[in-house]
């Protein structure tokens, strides 16, 4: 019979590579407490629509990407591509308009039918952070110093945070018809990919990969022509907040998001050390996004991160190690390390035991674990009521009285 394997884009993680995504979690909780972010959790199973109308129906992720089907009563559901549109959606079937201004973060796994490639899969992870219900540039701020310090806590110091303003409903209109206009004059000259974008989102084409397009895009009207004093005025407070927090950025004139409900602060954080895939954490401010669901005017701002990508920029966790292995000699010893053991690990001290082989194979399990100490014991010290506690590194041993292991251990 034919082992089965997994299915394209699906990973099993073991030792290093499952530490490295433990470790960006762990990080990423620590700082989400630090800022005050609660816990949440969506499910991973939503209705077809929720992404439909928040990432739009022409979009490459919803009309190509998506893992979508109908259930056993015919509903159209599909696994999540991201986190926003079911944390949007929870925010307003669930109640939580009474928290406003309500700041959440979560992390789990995201699924895209896409060609897998470096730090991409099929089934995939996400750190998300998101402020709801605060119109001010000072909660933009906030999530961007989150975002920063999650960087620094993880020792990625070479991302650069790229910023850029997409202004409010008048300014995106008035730039996007500039951009039209533009864009229209060159139309033959563009990849066939821009002119299917031109009239449906004209501003997708400034993220143009095709290189034909790239002087055509670097002529192009930029957004600043059009800002209005009140936009203007808001991207200044959020500049001004992150100079003020000592949060390095550099504009990025051309960085945009293709959907109308964003409005004013767009940004990533990039790097050069995951090849032309340099993108680690992204986000923007959304404030028309609860309106495509149906709900009220909710302003709203949040960012997502790839876990496989930044488990790729951090250095290698220390790896986990027991304390204390225990290695019995004979029946009558092993039956005796069950209970020892036990009673290690109840008092908080990481222990493993070594079961099998003669002395030596079991002393060299000991050695090869990484564990401080190993704890001896055969018929002879179970009569004497100890066991020999043996310092690996220096080879010095001593007896240690069974009931009070835990403290010569911690000793």
């Amino acid at each position: 019979m034919k082992t089965p394997q997994p299915v394209r884009g699906m990973q099993s993680l073991l030792g290093e590579e499952a530490d490295r995504m433990a470790a960006v979690v762990a990080a990423f909780d620590k700082v989400r407490r630090l800022y005050g972010f609660r816990r949440v959790d969506v499910p991973m199973l939503e209705d077809t629509a929720v992404f439909a109308r928040t990432m739009g129906e022409t979009t490459d992720v919803v009309s190509k990407e998506m893992y979508s089907f109908e259930d056993k009563s015919g509903d159209p559901v599909t696994l999540r591509p991201e986190f926003t549109a079911g944390i949007a959606r929870a925010f307003l079937s669930e109640g939580w308009q009474q928290h406003v201004p309500l700041k959440v973060a979560t992390h789990g796994a995201a699924f895209r039918y896409e060609r897998p490639q470096k730090g991409r899969f099929r089934q995939f992870h996400q750190l998300d952070a998101e402020i709801i219900g605060a119109p001010e540039p000072a909660s933009d701020v906030e999530l961007l110093c989150f975002a920063d310090q999650l960087l620094k806590e993880l020792g990625i110091d070479a991302a650069v945070l790229k910023l850029n303003t997409l202004g409010d409903p008048d300014t995106r209109a008035a730039w996007r018809d500039a951009l039209h206009a533009h864009f229209t004059k060159h139309r033959g000259d563009l990849s066939e990919e821009s002119r299917d974008r031109l009239d449906r989102n004209p501003l997708r084409i400034l993220d143009s990969k095709a290189h034909a397009d790239w002087p055509i895009v670097d002529a192009a009207p930029v957004i600043d022509d059009f800002l209005t004093s009140d936009a203007g005025e808001f991207f200044a407070r959020v500049t001004a907040g992150l100079d003020a927090a000592g949060v390095n950025w550099e504009r990025a004139p051309r960085l945009v998001r293709g959907l109308d409900y964003y409005r004013h602060t767009a940004f990533e954080f990039m790097t050069d050390q995951l090849g032309a895939q340099g993108t680690v954490l992204a986000g923007g401010r959304y404030d028309g996004l609860m309106e495509s669901l149906g709900g009220p005017h909710t302003p709203a701002v949040g960012w997502a991160a790839g876990i496989e990508r930044l488990s790729m920029l951090i250095d290698a966790p220390a790896v986990e190690q027991p304390l204390v292995v225990i290695v019995p000699l004979g029946d009558r010893a092993a039956t005796a390390a069950e209970g020892i053991i036990a009673g290690l690990r109840r008092d908080g001290i990481a222990s493993d035991m070594a079961y099998r082989g003669n002395m030596k194979k079991r002393m060299s399990k000991a050695n090869a674990s990484g564990a401080t100490y190993a704890l001896i014991i055969g018929d002879d010290e179970l009569d004497r009521g100890e066991a020999q506690l043996k310092t690996l590194a220096s080879g010095e041993q001593r007896a240690v009285t069974l009931g009070q292991l835990a403290q010569a251990i911690a000793e």
